[in-house]
């Protein structure tokens, strides 16, 4: 049995603790607000984020983050990428052979950093090849549901077979990758394009549109990553195409979601006030189109979805301009 945390019991961390729990681990789940631990108690349910899937009694469930990284096997991090450096600096005690496994998607705005890099520099004592990232397509309610997913763990080899070892189940396969740079920008990135997806939709466009946004929204992904020493090959994988698809086309994808009303009319602001969840991309539009214009990197989606979202263009107006670029010929990159 392996000792396991749960940092965020956001949809996608009650469903990765859920997960775990049928596969016997110990698990805890750490809940921020002791308000919202006092509902997870007595429902055991998560209500908000996941409901209508009840928690195993083994699940302990707690909201004092130190006890709930003391003497793990296993953190995994759940959190919000703009909520993940405050929370973690109240983490001050945890066994310097812990691997931590970060769910996190998303770039620190400020520093550019991918979301390991973030811990790294947070955490301190911790060995840097002691940090992995799990990511690829994964819709929370579907893998908390037990449907067949398939994701990615990336890090250093000894330790993204440890965490495959113990995470993979009938339901759940897991592959590894040492490239950890390209499957965490690939998490990160995908979300932008489902916002440019969800736009499209909400515009009445069709499925040209949006084959055409994931195919173009690949190769800036591509072009980004490459500049950051990411393996190209990455981005055809489980954390690139895989977590694009998912993210650009499903229902549950809050990314696309949010697009969607945006394309229907409403404002940022009107969107953000109305959802419980974190549309992560909303944030990584900001700090991607920083860093390709730091590294000299052409994002032409990322740079419209920015527009749209921070700087108030008009949906169809932001179309005209994608459209209207200069002729160029297809590259892969």
């Amino acid at each position: 049995m392996t000792k396991i945390s749960v940092i965020g019991a956001g949809s996608w961390g009650t469903a990765i603790a859920l997960h775990l729990a049928k596969k016997k681990h110990e698990v805890t789940l750490w809940e921020k607000f002791p308000d919202y631990l006092k509902v997870l108690q007595a429902k055991r349910e998560n209500i908000k984020f996941l409901p209508g899937i009840k928690f195993p009694d083994e699940i302990i469930l707690t909201s004092d983050i130190n006890s709930a990284v003391k003497d793990k096997d296993i953190v995994v991090i759940a959190i919000p990428s703009q909520y993940l450096r405050k929370s973690l600096e109240q983490i001050k005690n945890f066994d310097a052979k812990t691997i931590f496994v970060s769910l996190v998607k998303g770039i620190e705005e400020n520093t550019f950093f991918r979301m390991s890099e973030v811990a790294k520099d947070v955490l301190g004592k911790i060995n840097p090849v002691n940090i992995t990232a799990l990511s690829g397509p994964s819709i929370a309610v579907e893998v908390a549901n037990g449907i067949p997913t398939t994701i990615v763990c990336a890090g250093s080899h000894e330790n993204t077979k440890k965490v495959q070892d113990i995470f993979m189940g009938m339901n759940l396969r897991v592959y590894t990758n040492t490239d950890i740079v390209g499957v965490e920008l690939g998490g990160a990135l995908k979300n932008i394009i489902a916002l440019a997806c969800g736009i499209s939709d909400g515009l009445g466009y069709g499925d040209n549109t949006k084959s055409a946004l994931i195919t173009r929204g690949l190769v800036e992904m591509s072009r980004l990553g490459i500049k950051m020493g990411a393996d190209p090959l990455t981005f055809a994988g489980l954390a690139g195409m895989g977590d694009m698809i998912v993210t650009c086309t499903s229902k549950h994808s809050r990314n696309r979601g949010v697009g969607e009303k945006i394309g229907k009319g409403q404002s940022l602001d009107e969107v953000l006030k109305g959802m419980d969840m974190v549309a992560e991309g909303v944030w990584a539009t900001k700090s991607a189109l920083k860093l390709a214009e730091k590294l000299g990197v052409e994002m032409p989606i990322t740079r419209v979805v920015y527009e749209v979202l921070w700087e108030g263009e008009k949906p169809f107006e932001a179309v005209g301009e994608l459209m209207g670029r200069s002729p160029k010929e297809e590259s892969p990159l």
